[in-house]
């Protein structure tokens, strides 16, 4: 409860019991005097009423500050944790229910098999409790190498200038003291030129979010390119350890400054201790007596840090991955969900807004008034409600509609809506256009922005936001108040709207020419036959940031 609040209703206890001695004091004076001037049953009656009124000033106060009175979002908060998951892999796995329940929905061959397959991964993982380590970092950088040396025989080429691993190989290994078997996956180098190269970055960054344990692998201090693609791999959770490679290629001095200005660059997400320096592959050298001596690679710290995360966090990290992945999928099925959702209500909010608009051309006002498409509108509410699988009948879509159309009125939203399509209208038209046309197209603009609303609406859950049904609709006009959408939109309603109306009002003219002057008695040729119209058919720059660039 707010401080506020608090102390309104210590203030509130305070008034009552003083209100309540001097009721208490005043009432025995006043029924005693009653009581010994008029009658008993005159005095019991009296104190009846004043206590009655007692309890409902009583009541009122409670009622004002809230304690009777439930917020509909709180409720909502509550409910959502009453079933809280016990463990992260429970969660995963509720989470993979869920997308099971939502894929039968997204109408998307193609899409759905894509989430179905993802779906049966992670479940296979979750089953099989596998720690996946991926080596990342640019071309060249020495992850071959570093795999290599891991896994202490030759599994890739090595020495390449842009990089060898073209697709994501994965191999197995196995710790000492770890029950799990390790899976390592080589990923092709970030970085690289060409259309080639941007694929296989696009490759690296997708095996890299599968990750339970992430070796990012450097030959230098970081570049801005390397650094942006590492952090945000650490802005969702991803456990990370940065891998200094090449350390024979400097001298001590030279290992230490690298080694300093990387835990500068990083250490806001990645500790001192997690920053390994390495030599996967040590250059070999000519001995004084002219043979060439190959040292062997210096891995062992990274397999140090590496055992010790495992061993202490491998749980964790496997519950972390599989919870990330489950979420992450169950956010593109949502997605893929909801741009279907989207296609078809704005498919519906189309086809009723030029049905409003024949409404109105077919039945004129004087003024175009949103009430008059009442019935259209709540239909269209249903429509939408029913692809979001909101079940509302009419008299709840009629309801809807009529609070809606209140708030445009109140917004001045119609006035707004008609001066627009009047002077978008005029300029197409010149004064041709009056009357008829401009309420059928602002009617069919009006319920456009309406439409769009309640999408919005039924995509919130059946929630308007925290700025109510007045934001939304605002909103909504704005955005179709952009001169590229007006314009479209107008054309659209010359088509459907404004011609066949011209073309009805020609007839009629003709009509009436003809019924004033006598006409030459005329017979048409019998393969000539005449048409009814229908109106309404159908902040760093990407440089080499080495040693002293930064």
């Amino acid at each position: 409860m707010p401080v506020s609040r608090f102390l309104l209703l210590i203030f509130g206890f305070c008034l009552i019991l003083g209100l309540m001695i001097w009721l208490v004091t005043s009432i025995s004076g006043l029924y005693g005097q009653i009581a010994w001037s008029a009658h008993p049953i005159l005095a019991n009656l009296l104190l009846l009423l004043i206590i009655v009124m007692l309890g409902l000033l009583i009541f009122a106060f409670f009622y004002y500050t809230g304690l009777f009175k439930k917020n509909r979002k709180s409720r909502k908060k509550r409910a959502s944790k009453l079933r809280v998951p016990v463990d992260k892999t429970e969660a995963a796995e509720e989470s993979l229910k869920s997308i099971r329940q939502q894929v039968h929905h997204i109408q998307d061959e193609v899409a759905r098999q894509a989430i179905i397959n993802r779906s049966e991964e992670i479940e296979e993982f979750l089953s099989r409790g596998n720690i996946k380590v991926v080596i990342f970092g640019t071309g060249s950088a020495g992850k071959t190498s570093v795999v290599n040396a891991l896994m202490g025989r030759m599994v890739g080429k090595v020495n390449a200038p842009m990089g060898t691993t073209e697709v994501g190989e994965t191999y197995r290994l196995q710790l000492q003291g770890l029950e799990r078997e390790i899976l390592i996956t080589d990923t092709p180098g970030i970085l690289e030129a060409g259309m080639a190269g941007s694929e296989r970055g696009k490759l690296a960054r997708s095996l890299a979010t599968e990750a339970d344990l992430l070796l990012f692998v450097v030959d230098n201090d970081l570049r801005q390119s390397e650094y942006q693609p590492l952090y945000s791999l650490a802005e969702i959770g991803k456990r990370s350890l940065l891998i200094f490679n090449k350390t024979d290629l400097y001298t001590e001095d030279d290992q230490n400054i690298i080694l300093s200005r990387l835990e500068g660059r990083v250490q806001r997400f990645i500790s001192p201790e997690d920053i390994v320096a390495v030599a996967a592959n040590p250059q070999g050298v000519i001995l004084d007596t002219g043979e060439r001596f190959k040292p062997e690679p210096d891995i062992m710290p990274l397999i140090r840090r590496m055992a010790k995360i495992l061993r202490e966090e491998g749980e964790d990290l496997i519950a972390d991955n599989i919870l990330l992945q489950s979420q992450r999928l169950g956010e593109e099925a949502r997605s893929l969900l909801d741009t279907q959702r989207r296609r078809q209500a704005n498919k519906v909010v189309e086809r009723f807004q030029w049905i409003g608009a024949g409404v109105i051309a077919v039945t004129p006002l004087p003024v175009v008034d949103l009430l008059a498409t009442a019935a259209v509108n709540a239909q269209m509410v249903v429509e939408i409600g029913k692809i979001y699988g909101c079940e509302l009948n009419l008299e709840r879509g009629r309801e809807l509609a009529l609070s809606l159309a209140k708030t445009l009125a109140s917004l001045g939203v119609v006035q707004g809506a008609t001066q627009l399509v009047a002077t978008a209208l005029q300029f197409h038209f010149g004064t041709i256009v009056i009357g008829k046309g401009i309420q059928a197209v602002t009617a069919a603009y009006l319920t456009r922005i309406a439409g769009r609303s309640f999408i919005e609406y039924f995509r919130q859950d059946q929630d308007w936001g925290d700025g109510g049904m007045a934001e939304v609709v605002q909103r909504q006009f704005k955005l179709t108040r952009k001169e590229e959408f007006v314009k479209s939109f107008i054309q659209d309603a010359i088509a459907r709207v404004i011609e066949p109306l011209n073309l009805n009002q020609s007839e009629d003219e003709e009509e009436e020419d003809y019924d004033e002057e006598p006409q030459p008695e005329f017979k048409p040729p019998v393969n000539i036959q005449k048409r009814a119209v229908n109106p309404f058919e159908n902040d760093w720059q990407d440089r080499d940031y080495r040693r002293d660039d930064w």
